[in-house]
């Protein structure tokens, strides 16, 4: 039977993430905005084995929690992050405690979350429809026109063995890697970026914490502060290995790797990724293995890295979430890139429903989201072989950190990422911070070559670096555009410190491709605890000593 449907003011192809985030974001910005949601899968969906992305960090988390006002549950129902946590290689790795250790000991001052992501999307669909959002889950989409100059865009779907069309004013692509919108507009770029993933879901808890009977090693890292919280990295040359957390009794578990180090095909099925375990992570493997039989999914991605040539546009249409860019797991950026793409949309469409012209405007947030999504790509392009880098690896996260608080997250959680203003205030500045980032990523792959690198132990602790706990703190304040701007003035001249106190530890001969300015002031010593521990053994142990109380959150 086929059937004509009330029209709409946005349709939304796909109730996944980024679809049902984009949907709340609208009611938010636009509430009287009629809002459809086509969503191929049947709700509610399965807790645990549904999809990857489970981390978030300081920018999805203000975008989840205060932007969409989800606070509540993510409280009551999600499990906290004791932020990114990484192990670095020693020996055959297999002992934990002999690996240097790259974390914090306290949860750290700006909160992030770990996100059963079937929990999270079955809460979000409810909440569209308490809001009034039609979310029509067992939609598959048929096909899609766009509008000619102000005529509307026509939608049809199947649903239940019914042929249905609609009108909308606008289309927004959330179809995830099916990204019909990209490859129907023929919008598709290949990314430089090859790495590829697998991933799986064991329904039992995998606490690093219990691979190791080393008092000292456990020290405060237990009840509440457990490493069980953190999202941890099992670092190696052209690898890494994630656990996970979740809310729901599970473990997410992931391996992601440089193509040409370790190709897909050797650890592209569940039996092969065990046994590629076995081989790299062994501790990881022996709990893998135990807990084989409670196995929830399994999925692997050849090339995940995904450009567009564009994604809003001002005929009344946007790409979002992976239909339109996913960069690198690493660091948990994606749902970050849902919080900005949803962000600079939400804010075309409620212009456009208020009558005002998008000519301008979604040109130039396009410009500013291919700019971010390219600045960010200089972090993991030709990076992976500096995994296994027990010197220039932990300074390289540190920096990595400190220019994400320092730009993406004072932009964002200060509320300024849609206004056009702030960025032609700040543009030599802004300019300046991707320079130094883009030189320091050059930097960090010429000291990885001139330099070899050689196993130390010990514990990096993030939560004793002033610098690190600052900066981070810093994203909560609130900001008058005044102390805006000068705080970012204080956050662009103190990386351009910090650029020259690791070229200059480094002491490479060859120097970085960015010219080192004059009377650049004192030195903020921020990374001496890096360069000090990353090359110092962890002292030796004593089986009979009483362990450091634990901390408390």
């Amino acid at each position: 039977m086929s059937t004509t449907s009330q029209p709409y003011d946005v349709t939304i192809l796909g109730g996944g993430l980024a679809g049902l985030a984009c949907a709340l974001h609208c009611r938010k910005t636009s509430p009287d905005a009629r809002i459809a949601i086509l969503e191929k899968a049947s709700h509610p969906v399965p807790e645990a084995a549904h999809k990857v992305g489970e981390s978030t960090v300081e920018v999805a988390t203000y975008y989840f929690t205060k932007v969409l006002e989800l606070e509540e549950h993510i409280l009551a129902e999600q499990l906290p992050k004791m932020g990114l946590r990484f192990f670095f290689g020693a020996g055959d790795n297999s002992k934990i405690e002999d690996r240097l250790e790259v974390g914090g000991s306290e949860f750290p001052p700006t909160p992030s979350y770990q996100l059963d992501r079937g929990r999270f999307e079955n809460y979000l669909a409810q909440r569209c429809q308490t809001q009034g959002i039609d979310f029509l889950d067992g939609a598959t989409v048929t096909r899609f026109d766009l509008g000619r100059g102000k005529a509307a865009h026509q939608v049809s779907y199947r649903r239940a063995a019914n042929d249905v069309s609609l009108s909308t004013r606008w289309i927004v692509d959330a179809s995830g890697r099916a990204a019909v919108m990209k490859r129907k507009l023929g919008l598709e770029m290949e990314s430089p970026h090859k790495a590829n993933a697998v991933w799986f879901r064991i329904k039992a808890q995998i606490n690093v914490d219990d691979w190791s009977h080393d008092t000292r090693w456990r020290g405060n890292y237990q009840g509440d502060n457990s490493r069980w919280f953190s999202t941890n990295h099992l670092m190696g040359e052209g690898y890494w290995v994630w656990l996970i957390p979740l809310a729901s009794g599970a473990t997410s578990i992931g391996i992601v790797a440089d193509d040409t180090i370790h190709p897909l095909a050797t650890y592209n099925s569940a039996e092969k990724a065990f046994a590629w375990l076995e081989k790299y992570e062994p501790q990881c493997a022996e709990k893998v293995r135990q807990h084989a039989a409670e196995l929830q999914d399994f999925r692997a991605i050849k090339q995940y890295a995904t450009e567009c040539k564009q994604v809003f546009s001002s005929r009344r249409w946007g790409i979002i979430g992976d239909a339109g860019y996913f960069l690198d797991p690493f660091y948990s950026p994606g749902s970050d890139f849902i919080a900005m793409g949803n962000t600079f949309l939400c804010e075309l469409i409620r212009r456009d429903l208020l009558g005002k012209s998008n000519v301008l405007r979604a040109p130039l947030y396009n410009r500013l989201f291919r700019t971010f999504y390219r600045g960010t790509a200089t972090v993991f392009r030709h990076q992976y072989p500096l995994f296994g880098n027990h010197q220039v690896m932990p300074v390289k996260i540190l920096w990595d950190w400190m220019v994400y608080w320092t730009l993406t997250g004072h932009n964002f959680m200060h509320d300024r990422t849609c206004d056009p203003l702030i960025y032609a205030r700040h543009i030599f500045k802004l300019k300046r911070l991707n320079d130094l980032n883009k030189a320091m990523q050059a930097f960090f792959r010429q000291w990885h070559q001139a330099v070899p690198s050689y196993e130390v132990n010990g514990t990096i602790d993030t939560s004793r670096i002033p610098l690190i706990v600052e900066t981070n703190r810093g994203l909560q304040d609130e900001l008058d555009p005044q102390a805006y701007a000068k705080r970012f003035s204080m956050n662009v001249a103190q990386m351009e410190t910090l650029f020259w106190e690791i070229v200059d530890h480094a002491g490479i001969s060859e120097p970085p491709a960015i010219k080192r300015p004059r009377g650049r002031g004192e030195q903020l010593g921020g990374f001496e605890m890096i360069f000090r521990e990353s090359t110092q053994p962890r002292p030796a142990v004593d089986p009979t000593a009483t362990p450091p109380a634990t901390a408390k959150v």
